[in-house]
């Protein structure tokens, strides 16, 4: 008995001791009050600032990194640590050289040589502005990215097709463009990059992502020449041609780490050739990221480049004259503890009975700390509360949570932005020009557009609510050239979203979701007030619209029906033309369903799997189709279709002309969508339609589409995943 009590004094005494050691150390802990934050940095002018030397980006970073930390305690939050306690490394930041020249430029001219009168291009959004893509034709040679080779294919005259060279391209090649006899090809690679830790005598080694922008001589298709290999830290994001100027964006994650911080180089081969200036915007951001815009002049070899450290990107629209980066307006954690006392005061209080609201006023204006400011309001509200009934404290609730319902509601509405980051471009010229707003998010690059010095945008607007739940609706804003908004129309078609949406000269044609698909004609023609003229309601919806002509307009998207509990399901892929031209009463004209649920096209995410030509009443997609059976049946995958389906397209509607598969029967177990016999892109010379996976280009007869040649590709099975 005597040795238990001793066990339990013990441990008493264990615990009094850690008790009261935790007592001491919040005794003598700082405390932060409202004064210690530094507000300024929760204010933001997106005003374009320079950095002049590594040393401003640590103090910036290390800034907007304090602005980010919590500390629910009240006390001083933790030091950072090492981490931002750097000395410099590289002060002074090397200024963008004008233009630096590297290696001689390739003639563009091409030879004489037999090719197709007519060919097909890539689909584009914006006529005279080229797309990056990894099938590139010109009307002789079809040139196509598999793994990691650059194939040649002598594809004209289609009898006598052959692949002319296989060119193996380091790290995992993206995309390209071909302009005459050059070849630029944009490839994602890594390398190893050294530093010195503070203090340390040991380098270490850091393997960061690289974009390498190699330029082939194509001049003979049997042997291309790397003529020029740039490499730019980061990671390839997209790219344009206009004209001979290929302009190329990489994004890379600011990496600070101890004394060092890496900012954007561009090197030729391995040698240094430039540092760009790095330029920011004074909006807090979770993470910076280094947006380096560049660009390359193919006659000369002229290159430039400038760096912009922003928030995540996620959509780019490209003119002839302007790059348009959009991303997400970002605040830290301490505006949003801002924001709930801001409520608090201004919304909670004035609710309460009066003695209380002078209580709590009085408390507001002591000189104490957060926690004992708290501790002290906690205790006036619980006085109020115990003299309450049940009814006039339920009364009193429901009339607080109504007020901050509505707080909150205008709140989250004007914390919904999008920061538009508008940059002029003329002849690899690069250059700031400003900065616009706009409430919700943007889809993609189909939901901008530039028209006669106007910018359009159209967004989703979505957040919950205490009292609402989940609010939804779209909107749609014009912007004059200095992103200064003119005009808009708001809260457009509630609880749906934004599915596709396509700008025609003085149109928008946009199509939301949710039970139905309602497409809407909107007149942009006054840029102050935009108008809404109809809607078509019908059921599924449209991922990519494209125009074919100027009264119709092609959707491609999915059916939908209703299950048996009453709600949407999602059926196959589906085809429909619109007619617009009464633009009051918009019309479905067909449709072609094609497959079961399941049932996809690349077409829907990517528009440069979309191929159409109005003149030869043609549309090709790829298509991986679902046929009917059951889901569960082992032998499923054999009712799974994978190929091209060919059509001819009137403005009465559409008619199967035929289909490709590059499946034969005994290799039915490649019905998988990142297989490499996929069909993904078409293309036409003359009368020949081709189409190309990873494994084949079949050349088919464009009017019956019977087969006139097919040409196997090298193709690795066990590296199938690198396909890109």
């Amino acid at each position: 008995m005597t040795k238990i009590i001793i066990i339990l004094l013990s441990i008493l005494l264990v615990i009094s001791i850690a008790v009261f050691s935790g007592c001491v150390e919040q005794r003598n802990a700082t405390i932060v009050d409202d004064h210690s934050i530094n507000i300024s940095v929760l204010e933001s002018t997106q005003e374009l600032k320079k950095f002049s030397s590594t040393s401003e980006i640590r103090n910036f970073l290390k800034d907007a990194a304090d602005s980010q930390q919590v500390d629910n305690s009240g006390f001083e939050r933790m030091a950072k640590g090492e981490a931002f306690e750097m000395s410099p490394m590289v002060e002074t930041m090397a200024e963008e050289t004008a233009a630096v020249a590297v290696g001689a430029p390739v003639p563009s001219s091409a030879p004489v040589v037999q090719e197709a009168s007519e060919y097909s291009t890539t689909n584009i959004q914006v006529e005279n502005v080229d797309e990056a893509d990894f099938v590139k034709n010109d009307g002789k040679y079809i040139y196509v990215l598999v793994q990691n080779k650059l194939l040649i294919v002598d594809s004209y005259p289609p009898e006598n097709a052959t692949i002319l060279s296989e060119t193996t391209i380091p790290g995992t090649p993206r995309n390209m463009f071909v302009n005459g006899n050059q070849l630029v090809v944009f490839s994602d690679d890594h390398h190893e990059v050294l530093f010195y830790p503070e203090y340390d005598f040991v380098p270490r080694t850091r393997y960061a992502q690289k974009t390498s922008t190699l330029i082939y001589d194509i001049s003979d298709r049997e042997k291309p020449v790397l003529a020029s290999d740039y490499n730019l830290t980061g990671n390839y994001f997209q790219s344009r041609m206009i004209g001979n100027y290929v302009y190329f964006i990489v994004k890379d994650y600011v990496y600070h780490y101890n004394n060092f911080i890496d900012v954007p180089t561009i090197k030729h081969a391995s040698e240094e050739i430039l540092r760009p200036d790095v330029y920011y915007f004074d909006n807090p951001e979770q993470n910076y990221v280094f947006h380096t815009i560049a660009s390359i002049n193919l006659e000369d070899g002229d290159i430039r480049a400038k760096s912009f450290m922003m928030g995540y990107s996620d959509n780019l629209y490209v003119s002839e004259n302007n790059i348009y980066i959009t991303y997400r307006k970002n605040l830290p954690y301490r505006y949003y503890q801002q924001e709930r006392k801001e409520e608090f005061y201004k919304i909670v209080v004035p609710l309460l009975p009066l003695d209380a609201q002078k209580k709590i006023n009085a408390i507001k204006e002591n000189n104490v700390s957060l926690h004992e400011k708290w501790d002290r309001i906690s205790s006036v509200l619980k006085e109020t509360y115990n003299r309450m009934d049940k009814k006039e404290k339920r009364d009193l609730f429901n009339r607080i949570r109504d007020a901050v319902g509505e707080y909150e509601e205008k709140i989250l509405q004007e914390r919904d932005q999008t920061i538009i980051q508008k940059i002029k471009i003329n002849k690899g010229e690069i250059a700031y020009t400003g900065r616009g707003e706009v409430p919700g998010m943007l889809l993609n690059q189909f939901s901008m557009d530039e028209h006669d010095g106007y910018f359009r945008v159209a967004t989703t607007s979505q957040f919950r609510t205490r009292n609402k739940g989940s609010i939804q609706f779209n909107n749609v804003y014009v912007m004059d050239s200095n992103l200064k908004i003119t005009g808009s129309i708001e809260k457009i078609a509630f609880d749906e979203q934004i599915y596709s949406t396509r700008f025609m000269g003085e149109r928008l044609y946009m199509v939301t979701f949710k039970r139905i698909d309602p497409l809407f004609v909107i007149d942009l023609s006054d840029p102050a007030n935009p108008e809404i003229l109809g809607k078509l309601k019908i059921p599924g919806f449209s991922d990519y619209l494209h125009p074919y002509d100027k009264n119709h307009i092609i959707g491609i998207g999915k059916e939908t029906g209703t299950n048996r509990w009453g709600d949407v399901s999602i059926k196959g892929v589906k085809l429909a033309l619109f007619n617009v031209s009464d633009v009051e009463k918009p019309e479905q004209v067909d449709k072609y369903e094609i497959g079961e649920a399941g049932t996809d096209s690349e077409a829907l995410r990517d528009h440069k799997a979309f191929l159409f030509d109005k003149n030869r009443n043609l549309l090709v997609i790829p298509i991986r189709e679902v046929k009917e059976g059951n889901r569960y049946d082992r032998n499923f995958d054999q009712r799974v279709w994978q190929g091209a389906y060919v059509f001819n397209v009137t403005s009465s509607g559409f008619k199967l002309r035929g289909t490709v598969t590059h499946v034969d029967y005994y290799e039915e177990e490649y019905y998988y969508w990142n297989s490499p016999y996929a069909v993904r892109r078409a293309l036409y010379m003359d009368d020949v339609l081709y189409t190309i996976s990873a494994r084949k280009i079949l050349m088919n007869n464009l009017e019956d589409v019977s087969m006139v040649n097919s040409i196997d590709l090298p193709f690795e099975e066990y590296n199938y995943r690198k396909y890109r």
